[in-house]
């Protein structure tokens, strides 16, 4: 129960490649990463323990570093570039309606999020922030929800709809920045307006913050979590091509005579999710120097569920299967492959969370989001003879370091 309280790389020429508007946990000194050498084509999925410069990644310090130049690569060449933090964030709570105010570049602009407590447990209180609508997935006793208003943000009706939304009314309806990377920086401000009131205002513990959305707003979970460290807790549900799924996995997939599995040239003409410098290589992905593993890698060695559906083929499952297999081994460094889970269960509609997968999603609130000491460690399919012809080797070539 719950109350309300109201080339290289085609010579592309990206302006602000350097932005990184997000808050960091990534260490900036002596660290230079390069975001303008040239990449060979790679039909593997790229190496994530391996700076663009060759240098190879052998310490948690490195990792951190590379996890710059990671999120600038996909800044410049995928999701848009940031603008770099900066102008004020201001907010006001009545009842449970946070109104969030923005200024920045000479302009301001303000959001309402609406806040549900729990009717139990005792404040402050973990919270999942649900991108655009109420969580699809079940929120267990004792846990706020926090409802974004995304397309207030960066508008995501269809290819017409770039350029609208709060975000290019401050930055410019000219902006790379694609509608998911906006959301990004929605979030943040969000919780610098949390954090700005205090929990004994809000009653919100945002040291225990998740972020959850299904389908096109599962997309925008994973991006939200891999350019913002304050989100302790990552719940993607069915994603599909653009989130969980690799970009190289589903071109080949698709070269293979899988007509359902949705490509990235699919993708950039359905929507404008991805900045505008995406739509030069999604009919080259081999020339991208990172897949969506890495994009996931950057969430490690936080939490993060992927619940998928092995019978909705366009999301592509062997696709989806196959690149968290990868992104696990950026935990699998980290010696926290318990922390990566992925589930992926058919016989149900999109977005309908079947009884099987609740104890896992619950398992993974109360370890990252309760404190809970429970076994979080899954990565099944329910696909009838699971993926025989799957073999890592075919994709992933490089080797998974132990970071200390």
């Amino acid at each position: 129960m719950y109350r309300r309280v109201l080339v290289p790389l085609f010579a592309l020429l990206l302006s602000g490649s350097k932005g990184f508007a997000q808050r960091s946990d990534v260490a900036t000194d002596n660290c230079s990463p390069s975001l303008d050498l040239p990449y060979p084509s790679n039909t593997k999925l790229p190496d994530p323990f391996t700076f663009a410069d060759g240098k190879k990644v052998e310490s948690k310090t490195d990792w951190t570093c590379r996890k710059q130049e990671i999120q600038g690569l996909l800044e410049k060449y995928e999701l848009g570039v940031l603008p770099p933090r900066g102008g004020t964030t201001s907010a006001a709570l009545d009842g449970g309606r946070l109104n969030v105010t923005v200024t920045d570049n000479g302009k301001k602009i303000s959001f309402l999020a609406t806040i549900t407590l729990p009717s139990e447990g005792q404040a402050p209180f973990p919270a999942i922030i649900s991108l655009g609508q109420h969580p699809t997935i079940p929120i267990p006793p004792g846990v706020a929800v926090i409802v974004m208003p995304t397309d207030m943000i960066a508008s995501q009706q269809a290819l017409f709809s770039r350029g609208y939304g709060l975000f290019y009314d401050l930055y410019g309806t000219n902006h790379n920045a694609g509608a998911m990377a906006a959301w990004a920086w929605g979030v943040g401000k969000l919780i610098d307006a949390l954090e700005s009131l205090t929990p004994s205002v809000t009653k919100i513990n945002t040291k225990r913050l998740g972020t959850t959305g299904c389908s096109y707003n599962a997309k925008g979970a994973l991006t939200v979590s891999a350019l913002e460290p304050r989100i302790a807790l990552t719940i993607a549900q069915e994603g599909g091509t653009g989130g969980a799924s690799c970009w190289r996995i589903a071109e080949a997939l698709s070269k293979a005579g899988d007509r359902d599995v949705q490509t990235a040239r699919q993708i950039v003409t359905e929507n404008v999710w991805f900045g505008t410098s995406f739509d030069a290589f999604a009919d080259k992905t081999d020339l991208l120097p990172f897949d969506h593993h890495m994009l996931a890698g950057l969430i490690a060695p936080r939490g993060l569920l992927l619940l998928e559906n092995t019978d909705l083929t366009t999301l592509g499952p062997q696709a989806q299967w196959g690149c968290m297999r990868a992104a696990r081994e950026v935990w699998r460094a980290f010696d926290a492959e318990d922390r990566l889970g992925f589930s992926q269960v058919g016989g149900h509609r999109r977005c309908q969370l079947p009884e099987k997968q609740r104890p896992i999603v619950e398992a993974y609130i109360g370890r990252f989001l309760k404190d809970e000491k429970v076994n979080t460690a899954v990565f099944e399919t329910d696909k009838e003879g699971g993926y025989a012809t799957w073999v890592d080797s075919d994709w992933i070539d490089w080797e998974t370091p132990r970071l200390r």
